[in-house]
């Protein structure tokens, strides 16, 4: 994986399959279809009214010829006259839609032969010009122009039937319509050429600006990936919507990733720690009960005094492993948030039977309770009973038995505040702060450790919280709060 996130942030700069190439040559090709279709229709639309204009001067031409009602022979007559003459002779220049430098005009018989015409013979262009004519009569009935190809070049051509039967069929060249029509054609594809070039460019910079936070993501991911779990996705100057909510995301999601690590280090710390520290205390009764079966074993507890109290420090240290083990069960339930069977309880009364239980293990024990009235928990009754049980239980072990002791339980609108404080020796603000860690004894002093560990998970198991108010000398208040639902 990441060997795979090296070669991206390596390439991403790079190559036709980075997602800015493909940017780019998808606006390029939009644009380029683009400038063909406009390119087609605009020359298209070019060519149709260039030839319509064409077309529209033969065919007044021809129709003009025919409304005269001439014959050959008349025009002929005419022919004395040397402005028609001028005007009729081929290469001459003229008005009134006769002949022009880039015309044709020949006169056919009835078997599409060149006639000559206003005393002129057919000249070789005319001769070529009647060949490439194959029905010269329907040319002449048609009122539309036809194209012609004569020598290689194109011409759109006409026919008019003058009085006494004579085909005349005029043509004029589209070669100048095709050289207009080729020159736009490159001034297009020339033009088309630049803006898509000009598009490329500013795609590539726009797409690597827009971009940029992409790769800014690919270098963290990277860099996560090595191991530094503290990069974050940086901002950019000028940020997408769509893309700063997806590093928005990236950095929370970032964020978790790097808690969990943090939260699976410490749970493995822990983890080591509290297996180190459970055998340990493991070891020292199980040593205790080897030893005293290996003295019964080599015949050394002879003396039955010896063997009473051999049998009774067995049966303590047995006890003594067998509340440690429920309390590392305990907690290994808490730990995995076991489903607490909650109804209402009076907390109030169970504040007071831990209350009894005290006055009849210590008589002597200065001792002040104020639970009056009922005040309602929806809570786990057996639970709550192992807090207040293992918070005395902490007291009668670290206290001497003449330190006076307070249990006050009061109700807020949102919480219940049950606070139980000791005159006793207090707590160093090291060792306060290590209290509720497991198999911590403040001092090395008696007890497994476990008893605090078990009063918070408990409490956190309620959605409550545990605080603590302690000071070398000053005794120590733990507070439980609990919500009232």
């Amino acid at each position: 994986m990441r060997l795979l996130l090296r070669k991206a942030g390596g390439r991403r700069r790079h190559g036709i399959h980075s997602l800015r190439a493909k940017l780019t040559l998808t606006s390029v090709a939009v644009l380029a279809l683009g400038i063909v279709v406009a390119t087609a229709v605009s020359l298209m639309g070019m060519r149709h009214y260039l030839l319509d204009s064409v077309d529209s001067e033969l065919l007044g031409s021809a129709k003009s010829l025919e409304r005269t009602g001439l014959t050959r022979s008349q025009i002929e007559a005419f022919a004395a006259i040397g402005s028609l003459r001028d005007e009729l002779t081929p290469g001459s220049s003229g008005t009134g839609g006769l002949p022009r430098p880039n015309t044709v005009f020949v006169a056919l018989d009835e078997r599409g032969e060149p006639l000559s015409f206003a005393g002129t013979e057919p000249t070789g262009r005319q001769r070529a010009f009647a060949a490439a004519v194959d029905d010269p009569a329907a040319i002449a009935g048609s009122d539309e122009a036809h194209d012609v190809s004569v020598d290689g070049d194109s011409y759109r051509a006409v026919g008019a039937r003058l009085g006494d039967g004579t085909t005349v069929l005029m043509a004029t060249s589209t070669e100048a319509v095709h050289a207009g029509v080729q020159k736009a054609l490159k001034l297009d594809l020339a033009v088309g050429s630049a803006l898509l070039g000009l598009l490329a460019w500013l795609t590539l910079m726009g797409a690597g600006h827009r971009l940029r936070p992409l790769e800014d993501m690919v270098e963290t991911a990277s860099a996560i990936a090595e191991g530094d779990l503290t990069r974050r996705v940086p901002p950019g100057r000028d940020p997408v919507l769509e893309i700063e909510q997806l590093r928005v995301a990236l950095n929370s999601m970032l964020h978790q990733v790097e808690s969990a690590f943090d939260t699976r280090e410490r749970s493995s710390a822990q983890l080591r720690r509290f297996v180190a520290d459970a055998s340990h205390e493991l070891r020292t009764p199980l040593a205790a009960i080897r030893g005293y079966l290996q003295l019964y074993d080599k015949g050394m507890l002879r003396d039955p005094a010896d063997r009473k109290r051999a049998w009774t420090r067995m049966h303590a240290e047995t006890d003594r492993m067998g509340r440690l083990v429920d309390e590392l069960l305990t907690l290994a339930r808490l730990d995995q948030q076991p489903e607490l069977q909650l109804r209402h309880v009076d907390l109030s009364r169970l504040v007071r039977d831990a209350a009894a239980d005290l006055r009849a293990q210590e008589p002597e024990r200065p001792l002040a309770v104020s639970a009056d009235g009922s005040v309602l928990v929806r809570a786990d009754e057996a639970g709550l009973r192992q807090v207040l049980a293992n918070l005395l239980a902490n007291i009668r072990t670290h206290t001497p038995v003449d330190a006076a002791v307070t249990i006050d339980l009061t109700r807020s609108p949102c919480e219940v505040h049950l606070s139980v404080t000791d005159r006793g020796p207090g707590l160093a603000p090291e060792d306060a702060s290590r209290i509720f860690d497991r198999f911590f004894r403040a001092g090395g002093g008696a007890g497994s450790g476990l008893g605090m560990a078990i009063v918070q998970g408990v409490v956190a198991a309620h959605g409550g919280r545990v605080e603590v108010r302690t000071g070398v000398g000053e005794g120590l208040a733990v507070m439980v709060r609990l919500p009232v639902g």
